[in-house]
């Protein structure tokens, strides 16, 4: 019988302090995620400083909780991994010193993991024998990338966004519109209320045969619409307004993702991070996946907002690899994927 991996993965880069263990890479023990939600919802967005703070009071009660409930001691880990980039740095820092605090104490290896890569090995979590290659849309508020993963040490860049993340549009269109923080998911419930033909919004396609995206366009629309209507004091219809966005942003996250899938002969497709909660992005693509034969691994919404389960997900494979982080890793807010 082969011996178990057990690794505590922790998860600071935003808002979410998270811990989580996971075993052999797929079997989940624990997943535990405090909010600050309730906390900086009366800013209207994340205050980083605020952010650290929260972190500092929440991460021993996470860690120990999600022991707790994976029913095991410190003794029986055999690494800690963290995320190490990119968020905020402040957040960032606190998860890390924690970690780095832990494995040093433990002698255990310390596992330095990014976190966009957390974020497609959620799909792993939620298949485990994920067909590949893969074309992986990572789409979240501060990333849009397309990937095209070959293996766990094999991936390389397709396409990304140009200006603002799909996610960051959808907070700053929620935020015009007057609904509450966090915007995206409010934003998906209004237009669930609305019609997606109501108003034509640009989509941007870019050059032929490009894969990279643009929202900055898409946005302006939107808030010069919401402008002008006001200016001429004509009736806004919020919902439709919400759903005819959030149609445009649809269509073109998926249209590219499906033609990359198509290009790069993918044997699936994966979508990942914040944004691959929305109900309408994970139908489309569901159904635009089904249209050319090719499975779409969607990971629970759980796991697609920030957590540590998917971290420990991916940490397992570097821990394979035996890819330790010194002990002198630092926070790194920009840290690029390739």
């Amino acid at each position: 019988m082969e011996a178990s991996t057990t690794i505590l993965a922790i998860e600071t880069s935003c808002d979410e302090t998270a811990a989580a263990v996971v075993v052999n890479g797929t079997e989940v023990r624990s997943n535990i995620i405090a909010s600050q939600i309730a906390v900086h919802r009366r800013f209207g967005g994340v205050v980083p400083e605020i952010a650290s703070r929260q972190h500092m009071e929440a991460i021993v009660p996470a860690v120990n909780a999600a022991l707790a409930e994976a029913e095991i001691s410190f003794a029986d880990l055999d690494a800690v991994a963290v995320t190490y980039g990119p968020g905020l740095v402040g957040a960032l820092l606190v998860g890390l010193a924690y970690a780095k605090s832990l494995a040093y104490g433990l002698g255990k290896p310390l596992l330095g993991v990014h976190h966009l890569l957390g974020h497609i090995y959620a799909g792993f979590l939620q298949q485990p024998r994920l067909p590949l290659p893969a074309v992986c849309l990572v789409v979240s508020g501060g990333h849009t990338n397309l990937i095209y993963l070959e293996g766990h040490e094999k991936r390389r860049p397709i396409g990304a966004t140009r200006d603002d993340a799909a996610g960051e549009a959808f907070d700053k269109v929620a935020r015009v519109l007057g609904l509450p923080y966090p915007g995206g998911p409010e934003l998906e419930k209004l237009a669930r209320e609305g019609d997606p033909e109501a108003v034509h919004f640009p989509r941007a396609w870019l050059e032929e045969g490009s894969f990279d995206f643009s929202f900055s366009g898409l946005k302006s629309a939107v808030i010069n619409y919401l402008h002008h209507a006001r200016q001429t004091n004509r009736e806004i219809n919020r919902a439709d307004v919400a759903a005819s966005f959030q149609a445009a942003a649809v269509e073109v996250l998926v249209s590219k993702t499906i033609r990359a899938a198509k290009e790069y002969a993918a044997r699936s497709i994966l979508l990942a991070g914040g944004v691959a909660a929305n109900s309408a992005l994970r139908q489309g693509m569901l159904s635009a996946g089904a249209e050319i034969g090719l499975p779409v691994i969607c990971p629970p919404p759980l796991l697609c907002t920030d957590n540590a389960a998917m971290i420990g997900c991916a940490a397992y494979y570097q821990y394979l690899r035996r890819e330790y982080a010194p002990l002198s890793l630092n926070a790194v807010p920009n840290l690029p994927l390739y």
